[in-house]
C-alpha cells in the first residue's frame, strides 16, 4: 500500500477508535465473570502497598504499559509526545503504534529519538507488523524501528484477522513465524508479540517461544475489535458483511491470559484487550499477567495533554492500589495469590498452585 493510503487508513483507524458508538467491543473481555474475595482486615497500610514491578531490566511504579495505538497519522505526533512525558512521570512502560508509515515514507510523525528525550528512564518499546517481516527490507526496518526511537525492546504485532478483512491487506502469512526466528536473531533488543484483539492461544505461543520471542502480549478479545474497525471503513455492503461476522472473533483476555500462563509458566507476559479500569488489572494479575496494557480506554485523554493521560493513568493506579488493600496484598506477589472466586463462587487456583 502506497503511503498516502497507509496514512488514511491510519486516520480512519483513529477516529473510529474514538467514536466508541462506531465499533464498540462486541464481546466481553471475560474478567467480569471473577471476583476478587474481599479482606475486611487487611493489616496494612494502603500507602504503603508497593506496586512496583521490574520489565526489560527497568524498574516500573505500577504494572501499566500504554499499549500501541497510534500509527501514522499526522495527529499522531501530539499523542505521542503526550503519552511519552506522561509515561515518563508516572514510571510505567510505553509501546507506538506501528512504525510502518514512518519507515516506508518520509513522515516520521513523531516517532523520532525526541520521544526518548521525552521518556528517558522508562522502557519503550517500537512497533513492526508481523507482515512486513516478509517484505525483503523486513529485517532493516526491523532495526530502523528500534534505532529511531532507541527503543528498549521491539514488538511485532499480528493482525492476520484484519489483515484479512482489510482492503488491500497482508493475505500471504506464509513464512511469518521463520521470519520473527530471524528477526530475534538480528536484532540486539528482546521481540515482544502481540495480537491486536484476537488473543494468542497456546500453541501459537510455544512456537513463538520456540523461535525466541522474550515476551507475548495476549491482546485478547474483549477490546477493540478489528474486524469491526475495518467493517466501518468498508467501500462496500458485502465487504462490511465479511468483515462483520468476525466482529465477535477471538480468544478472551481472560481465556487467553490463564492458557498462556498454564502452557508457559515462566514467560512474562501482558495483558491488554477490554481492560476497563485497576481492578480488571487486579484480576488480569492474580490471573497470572506481569503486566497490564491499555490503548482505546486512553486515547481520547492522550488527544488532549499529557495531563490528561497522567489522570487518567492516576485513577488505575489508585483503583489497582485499593484492591490489593482490600484483598490484604501488600505488593503484586501477594496479589498473585489474592482468594480469586469465579462465576460459581469457586476458587481459582493460584498462579503457583
Amino acid at each position: 500500500m502506497k503511503g498516502e493510503g497507509l496514512v488514511e487508513r491510519k486516520n480512519d483507524h483513529l477516529s473510529i477508535v474514538l467514536d466508541t458508538q462506531r465499533a464498540p467491543a462486541p464481546i466481553p473481555s471475560g474478567l467480569a465473570a471473577y471476583r476478587f474475595e474481599h479482606c475486611a482486615l487487611p493489616q496494612l497500610n494502603l500507602d504503603d502497598i508497593d506496586l512496583r514491578t521490574q520489565f526489560l531490566g527497568k524498574w516500573l511504579k505500577a504494572p501499566f504499559l500504554i499499549s500501541s495505538m497510534t500509527g501514522g497519522a499526522e495527529r499522531a505526533r501530539e499523542i505521542n509526545r503526550h503519552l511519552a512525558q506522561a509515561a515518563q512521570a508516572l514510571g510505567i512502560a510505553l509501546a507506538v503504534g506501528s512504525q510502518r508509515v514512518a519507515l516506508q515514507t518520509d513522515n516520521d510523525h513523531g516517532l523520532t529519538r525526541e520521544l526518548r528525550r521525552f521518556a528517558p528512564d522508562i522502557p519503550l518499546l517500537g512497533n513492526i507488523g508481523a507482515g512486513q517481516l516478509r517484505e525483503a527490507q523486513g529485517i532493516e526496518w526491523a532495526c530502523r524501528a528500534v534505532e529511531m526511537i532507541d527503543a528498549d525492546a521491539l514488538i511485532v504485532h499480528l493482525n492476520p484477522l484484519q489483515e484479512a478483512v482489510q482492503t488491500g491487506g497482508d493475505r500471504d502469512w506464509r513464512g511469518v513465524r521463520q521470519a520473527i526466528g530471524a528477526l530475534v536473531r538480528a536484532l540486539e533488543v528482546p521481540v515482544v508479540i502481540k495480537e491486536v484483539g484476537a488473543g494468542i492461544s497456546p500453541q501459537v505461543a510455544r512456537a513463538l517461544m520456540e523461535e525466541g520471542v522474550a515476551v507475548i502480549d495476549v491482546a485478547g478479545a474483549g477490546g477493540t475489535s478489528w474486524a469491526a474497525v475495518e467493517a466501518e471503513r468498508a467501500s462496500s455492503e458485502a465487504q462490511k458483511r465479511v468483515a462483520m461476522a468476525f466482529a465477535g472473533w477471538g480468544i478472551p483476555t481472560a481465556q487467553a491470559i490463564q492458557a498462556l500462563r498454564r502452557e508457559l509458566p515462566d514467560t512474562p507476559l501482558i495483558a491488554s484487550g477490554g481492560i476497563r479500569d485497576g481492578v480488571d488489572a487486579a484480576k488480569a494479575i492474580r490471573l497470572g499477567a506481569d503486566l497490564v496494557g491499555q490503548a482505546a480506554a486512553v486515547l481520547a485523554s492522550a488527544t488532549q495533554s499529557s495531563e490528561a493521560v497522567i489522570e487518567h493513568f492516576e485513577v488505575l493506579i489508585q483503583q489497582l492500589r485499593i484492591a490489593c488493600f482490600c484483598t490484604g496484598s501488600a505488593d503484586l506477589s501477594a496479589l498473585r495469590q489474592a482468594i480469586l472466586l469465579d462465576e460459581n463462587g469457586a476458587a481459582v487456583k493460584g498462579i503457583l498452585g
